[in-house]
């Protein structure tokens, strides 16, 4: 029986070598290859090679040769077409029939495929031509080389029905051109169109390295910023990753591969070394997606951008990829900067930057944690109990035992040591009942019920981090000053009580009293200018530190884009707590003071100590 070329291609594009051979041969991966002791000779030393990116097999002793097709009709005793058989069934594909229509199917993936090449050719040579020269120098201007142009196959497509016209003129049908959406169909009756128009063209190519669809940026302003290729025979978005054909060989080679969200973030990252890179093809991850990734390596790098999209992006994909955990199989996510993607990141701060934001990837675990956190409050008994029942909820969705057990453990020692009382040092050097770092504090501080260290106003999971552990006091005192330079109206409000105030960290200190000048002498200035001044007098530094995630993670209100009342009510309530946490640690000096040495004196300032804590507490 003679098979469809096509047919036998999607085989192996679906199955890989060494997939069909370790059924059979132990094979350690060396490099990019599999090597193992040959089934063709009973030898000791492995002389046997796999090598799925070329696809076939080698024995060094026998000097035998194949791919998956030969390897069992050598060591299965099997003839072509049984071979053929029992692959299409491993790959999940039904078996050609001797039927016309069957011919002519494959026939016509043939045509399809041509005309997608030779578009795919066409908009190549426009790029370096007159026409292309702006879309030539919006690539050059992103940072991209000729060699990455070349290397990614980008191109240009004209304005008008050049395309078209051009196909047409080889010989390409009118229809064919249509199924491959390379040119659309007119409306009342007028004629078909060139699908992509005036935009940079970033060809999709299947697992061969083959050109299927397209992807066409528009230059400059324009809607949609982005146009793909619709499904075709060829093309189906949710089965292929961008990239992948290229960056197979350096995936192999690292066992790392990096997920990104676009185009130019995957050919950005491999400008700048990075060639393990793919991208979903304008959707979500799927679970076909999912599965290909976890062929390649066990882990792969989940790489989004900084802004709310990429936070809903990476939450999707922990979401698909939690039932679906096995033992060794699972993701780790890079969390970029806010408002970065991963082709800002590498032009602005260089290939250093990102391979540092690659180290600092967090297991999946750690992102479900997050998720969590952000969706609930713990600061009351119900609310921590409702806490720990969304955790295992959350994970009772992992289909496999073992790993559903294993993340069972992990949240139960987590919630344990988030909601353990522990001894930590105050003020004084002593010790006093606490919690640990991400505790937060409830009514007991004087806050109203209200916690000023919850990020109240984002759910993302790229802004909620875990608690560092700082001293309260120190995270306090920036919330406070950080409130006041980003809402600089409540000058009136706090300004008796933060100017009495000294700072533990003196350069903060400086600022404080900097800020304070500056707005007793123009009290109207906005936060904008007020921080103009404050850099300009050396605390540009000091300021960056100050007015970032460590201290919005703990207080919402102490945003800029807060609401002047919420920022007024946190800033009270955080002082409150402030004050009374330095009551808490004066008291307990006292008390170890009153040990060593008892007065009457001290016993005085104890009680009036005391009693002011009890009026903090009422309040």
């Amino acid at each position: 029986m003679n098979f469809p070329p096509e047919f036998l291609d999607e085989i192996r594009n679906r199955i890989s070598v060494s997939n069909v051979v370790s059924k059979r041969v132990k094979l350690i991966k060396r490099g990019r290859e599999y090597v193992g002791l040959s089934p063709f000779s009973n030898e000791k030393s492995p002389s046997f090679t796999v090598n799925d990116d070329k696809g076939f097999y080698h024995c060094f002793s026998t000097n035998e040769h194949g791919d998956i097709f030969t390897f069992l009709m050598k060591t299965q005793n099997l003839s072509f077409p049984e071979a053929v058989e029992r692959l299409a069934e491993d790959a999940g594909m039904e078996m050609p029939r001797s039927d016309p229509r069957e011919v002519a199917v494959v026939e016509r993936a043939v045509k399809l495929r041509e005309a997608v090449e030779a578009g795919c050719m066409f908009f190549q040579a426009a790029l370096q031509k007159p026409e292309g020269k702006r879309a030539l120098d919006y690539l050059h201007g992103r940072g991209l080389g000729d060699d990455i142009i070349q290397k990614y196959r980008l191109g240009f497509a004209p304005s008008g029905n050049v395309l078209k016209a051009e196909l047409k003129r080889r010989g390409f049908a009118e229809d064919v051109l249509l199924e491959t959406r390379l040119i659309s169909e007119g409306k009342e009756g007028r004629d078909s169109f060139d699908f992509f128009r005036d935009r940079v063209m970033f060809p999709i190519l299947d697992l061969r390295g083959r050109p299927v669809a397209f992807g066409g940026r528009v230059m400059g302003e324009g809607e949609p910023k982005y146009l793909n290729s619709p499904e075709t025979p060829l093309f189906h978005k949710g089965g292929l990753l961008y990239g992948l054909s290229l960056a197979r060989p350096v995936i192999n080679d690292k066992n790392q591969v990096i997920v990104c969200e676009g185009y130019m973030d995957v050919i950005a990252l491999a400008q700048a070394g990075f060639n393990n890179a793919v991208a979903p093809l304008g959707t979500a991850l799927t679970e076909t997606q999912l599965e290909m990734l976890w062929k390649l390596v066990p882990e792969p790098i989940m790489c989004f951008d900084g802004d709310k999209a990429g936070q809903r992006a990476a939450a999707r994909s922990a979401g698909l990829a939690l039932p679906r955990l096995l033992p060794g199989k699972s993701l780790q996510f890079a969390l970029l900067p806010s408002g970065q993607d991963p082709d800002d990141l590498v032009r602005r701060s260089g290939p250093d930057a990102m391979m540092q934001i690659l180290g600092q990837a967090v297991p999946l675990s750690e992102i479900i944690w997050r998720q969590l956190l952000a969706d609930h409050q713990t600061d009351t008994p119900e609310r921590r109990a409702g806490f720990e029942r969304a955790a295992y909820e959350r994970i009772n969705v992992v289909a496999d035992q073992t790993v559903r057990d294993q993340y069972r453990n992990v949240f139960r020692d987590r919630l344990r040591e988030m909601f353990q009382p522990q001894f930590k040092p105050n003020r004084a050097g002593g010790y006093q009942a606490g919690r640990k770092p991400g505790w937060s504090p409830g009514r007991a501080g004087g806050l109203g019920g209200r916690n000023p260290f919850r990020d109240q106003g984002q759910g993302a999971i790229g802004t909620v981090r875990p608690r560092r552990a700082l001293e309260n006091d120190t995270i306090q005192e920036r919330i406070l000053l950080a409130t006041l330079i980003n809402h600089p109206n409540i000058l009136g409000h706090v300004e008796d009580r933060l100017g009495a105030m000294n700072l533990a960290d003196s350069r903060l200190d400086s600022l404080r009293q900097s800020a304070l000048m500056h707005l007793a002498h123009q009290p109207d200035l906005d936060s904008q200018t007020l921080k103009a001044h404050l850099a300009g007098l050396g605390f540009a530094h000091d300021l960056e530190s100050l007015l970032g995630e460590d201290t919005y993670v703990h207080a919402a209100f102490a945003r800029p884009t807060a609401e002047p009342v919420k920022a007024t009510e946190g800033w009270d309530n955080t002082f409150g707590w402030y004050q009374r946490s330095g009551l808490e640690a004066e008291l307990n000096q006292l008390k170890e003071s009153l040990a060593i040495n008892p007065t009457e004196e001290i016993i005085a300032q104890i009680n009036t100590i005391a009693e002011q804590l009890n009026q903090h507490t009422h309040e």
